[in-house]
């Protein structure tokens, strides 16, 4: 009854949110008569939609990674052809203005707690766009109806906002750590828990911070520091279980199987995890995949296309009910397991191999445990010897592998393997390649390129971000 209560409500607080944010930004009203959304509604909707756009967003670097694979030979996000992302564009700017809203009425009502979480949330926003698309529009994008042609911000200069905006949640959250906010059934990720939140944006700070490994204001000391405040277990992982309906990934693989064909998991992955590239076999993949009708486990390679029909079952595909699948599965933002593969490779790079070791093998353990694996299975795969190598034998490679399975599906994925030169034992460009090198970046939208091209940036697929270089 407890947590019907709490959904009845949320879901309330949604369509509260919906319905003012659609006044709010009515056109045809006076500007000088908008309505002011709730706050309570607004923090509803940023929190809930805030896991829909890692989602939104790996929906297309699960590929560019090789997660998942399409079903359809020679398909557009398998071959690196263009794109057109203007739903993921939209779903970004609809929320980036939601939070910008939250915090302006929060500073006008003193509510310092929705202040840094708007300011956290927008700082997520930000990093995730510019290391989708690059250059975005950030200084002029809020301002409504009096500037429909937003001047683009430097990518650099916005990573430089996002930190000064994590640097001020924080600073915001610490005289009230350990409190819980007015209307915590309003937060979807961390239950209205300051502490929670303050944890998450040291987490997202060291995840920044790292994403500098190939330019000189890389510090692994400073990822460090982050970490030393960040999340100490799974129990503090930012993301979302409550669903209108259920988790996106749960549609998916429910589409697929009504021969809607999506979900298909990529043989790069498969491989990595069935014991074909590494040797070793990953007890998550049945947690994560179907079997095939051959008893065993077969991925789609990327711009090959499926073998056969798509309703052989010769291939596997997203379970239905999947750890990442199920109606309630979460939808994860950053997790304690991601953190702890931070700190194995600043360790490393820092020259720290034993410190380095202890934190890989904590974020194996940590990300099989929350997924349910079995101790003996757990234990069968931390002492395999390709998997314990020992401190002497860790490789930055190595590190990678195992973050590689443990952030399934999520965007960050793309930003470790461009940093890497996606240098993955075994990583190949998908068959059909429309580029002659790895992708670097997602195209701009149709729209905001024919409404705003005298600002959309110039720029090929091939080019890389300015933390790429």
């Amino acid at each position: 009854m407890k947590k019907l209560l709490r959904y009845s409500t949320v879901c309330l607080l949604l369509l509260t949110a919906f319905g003012s944010c659609k006044k709010y930004l009515d056109i045809n009203k006076n500007p000088n008569a908008a309505e002011e959304p709730p706050i309570s509604g607004l923090l509803a909707n940023t929190t809930y939609n805030t896991a829909y756009e890692v989602y939104s967003a790996s929906n297309y670097t699960s590929y560019y990674v090789q997660y998942l694979a399409s079903p359809n030979p020679a398909s557009d996000v398998d071959i690196y052809n263009t794109v057109d992302p203007s739903t993921t564009w939209y779903r970004f700017y609809n929320i980036m203005t939601d939070l910008y809203d939250m915090r302006k009425f929060a500073v006008q009502k003193g509510q310092t707690d929705h202040v840094a979480i708007s300011d956290i949330l927008m700082a997520l926003h930000i990093n995730m766009a510019t290391n989708l698309w690059g250059d975005i529009p950030y200084s002029e994008a809020f301002i409504g109806v009096n500037n429909l042609t937003p001047a683009f911000d430097n990518q650099q200069a916005l990573f430089d906002t996002a930190l000064n905006m994590l640097d001020a949640g924080i600073t915001l959250l610490q005289p009230i750590n350990d409190t819980t906010i007015v209307d915590s059934t309003s937060d979807f990720i961390h239950n209205g828990q300051t502490s929670a939140w303050l944890k998450t944006a040291h987490a997202l700070k060291a995840r920044m911070l790292n994403q500098l490994s190939k330019t000189n204001s890389y510090s692994p000391d400073a990822v460090l520091a982050e970490l030393q405040n960040a999340y100490t277990s799974n129990r503090d992982d930012a993301q979302v279980t409550s669903f209108e309906v259920r988790n996106p990934w749960a549609q998916v693989a429910l589409d697929n199987a009504g021969l809607d064909l999506d979900g298909w998991l990529s043989a790069y992955f498969v491989g990595v995890t069935k014991d074909s590239i590494y040797d070793v076999f990953d007890p998550r993949l049945p947690l994560i995949g179907t079997i095939t009708r051959y008893g065993d486990y077969r991925g789609t390679p990327n711009g090959k296309g499926r073998t056969g029909t798509g309703t052989e079952n010769k291939e596997s595909y997203l379970a239905v009910g999947g750890w990442y699948s199920s109606d309630n599965s979460p939808l994860q933002i950053i997790t304690y397991s991601e953190c702890k593969f931070i700190e194995a490779e600043a360790q490393f790079r820092k020259g720290n191999k034993n410190t380095a070791y202890a934190a890989y093998m904590e974020g194996i353990t940590a990300n099989m445990e929350k997924m349910g694996v079995a101790e003996t299975a757990i234990t069968d795969y931390t002492t395999n010897p390709v998997v314990a190598v020992g401190a002497d034998a860790l490789t930055l490679q190595r590190i990678m592998a195992e973050k590689y399975v443990a952030c399934f599906l999520s965007p960050v994925t793309w930003d470790d393997m461009r940093r890497m030169d996606y240098d993955y034992k075994g990583f190949m460009l998908p068959q059909n390649a429309a580029l002659n090198t790895f992708i670097r970046r997602l195209s701009y939208p149709v729209n905001e390129s024919s409404a705003n091209s005298a600002h959309v940036p110039d720029v090929q697929l091939t080019d890389k971000l300015w933390w790429d270089q």
